[in-house]
Order: C-alpha cells, then structure tokens, then sequence
C-alpha cells in the first residue's frame, strides 16, 4: 500500500485526502503543528488508514506528496517540511500563485509568473525531488471525480522526470481523468497557472465549479 502526504489542512488537501483513502491508500496529512484541529478532524473522518503530523512528519512519511497550500505560501511551507525530506519523491504541485489581497477576482503573484511559475520555483526548491504539475486547472471536487466537470474535460501535466510523470497518471487515472495531457517539462507550468484568471471568471459567472477545460483535436 502506498504512503502518501498531504502539505495543507484546507479544503483542497481535506477532498483530495479523503478520496485517497477511500482509494486504499495511507495518507498524512502535515501542517504547522501536530495538533491542528482540522487535521486531526479529518483523521477522525477518515478511519486507521489516515493520520496527522507536522509537515516535516507528512514529508517524512510519504512516497507521493501532494502540495495543497496557497500559492503565497507554498514555497515557505516546502521548507518547513524539510528540502531533504523530499530527495528522490515526487511532489505534485496544484499550488497557483494567486494574490487575493485585493479580493476577487485575484491576480496573479508577479514574482511567480510568465517568466517563471510556481511549479518552476518549487521544482528549484527541492532540486532532488520530481515535482509534477497537475490538477490546478480545476477546482477539488472535480479534481478528484472528473464527471463532475460535465464531460470528458482534458487535465494537463507536466514535470521534468518521465518515471513520476507515469505515478502521477496512474492517481489522475483514478481520480477519473481519461484525457490527459503531458505538454512536457516543467516550465509548462507557467501556462497552467496562468489558465487561472479566466477559470477564476468562468467560476464568477457560472457561479459554481463544476466545470473544466477541453482540447479538442
């Protein structure tokens, strides 16, 4: 059975840890302290196979991480997890770089976009590690159950290390994803954020998530 982690108690780590257990895996979940209250809710939710730590704990344990924190705190959170706890793992990023200090919509971080991206930044932060880009085009409940979208809808991946790329498809392929799409290394993942601004307003006139992006072709 595989161990894997979760960096981030909020909505997005609570959805995508949930479905994992209920996928068979084991599943950490790290925050900034051993006691968070909502991590340790969600172990409660979650039976024997969930359990809670520090982010260096969740680093430590899995096999797979998952970074689930905001944008402008992601690269701060790596490192309080531990850069050597991650040597040899592979990290999947569904952070983006967005700033809501001005409210909705949100812009993006200027430091973390079109010459660079978050997933860049993270993947020059633990060197040693694979980290893959994925899942950030859409919100959780669809990131977990793609039929929730409404239809086949497209999920983009990228990252430097083919072997990672392959686990991560296999998990994408369990959270219902049948049409993914690797556009290659991850400097890529500077055009997956930067899908974020007109998600954000799709999002605002819709005004629910249920919905994601699909390359005809």
């Amino acid at each position: 059975m595989k161990k894997i982690s979760i960096l981030g108690t909020g909505i997005v780590g609570n959805t995508i840890g949930t479905k994992l257990i209920q996928l068979g895996y084991q599943v950490m979940m790290g925050s900034r302290t051993a006691t968070n209250e909502k991590a340790a809710a969600w172990v409660s939710a979650n039976g024997n196979n969930a359990s809670a730590g520090t982010f260096a704990d969740a680093a430590k344990y899995g096999e797979i991480i998952f970074n689930c924190t905001k944008g402008d705190v992601a690269l701060d959170v790596i490192k309080l997890a531990g850069i050597e706890n991650m040597d040899g793992k592979t990290v999947i990023d569904i952070s983006n770089p967005l700033d809501f200090s001005k409210g909705m919509p949100p812009t993006l971080i200027p430091e973390l976009c079109n010459t660079t991206s978050l997933g860049e930044e993270v993947q020059k932060l633990i060197p040693k590690a694979n980290v893959v880009k994925t899942l950030n085009i859409v919100n959780c409940e669809v990131m977990v159950d793609a039929k929730r979208s409404g239809g086949d809808s497209t999920m983009f991946m990228c990252g430097n290390n083919e072997d990672a790329k392959a686990a991560v498809k296999k998990i994408l392929v369990q959270f219902g994803w049948n049409d993914i799409l690797d556009l290659g290394d991850i400097s890529n993942s500077r055009g997956t954020e930067m899908l974020l601004p007109i998600w954000v307003r799709t999002y605002m006139t819709l005004k629910n998530g249920h919905f994601a992006f699909k390359i005809v072709r």
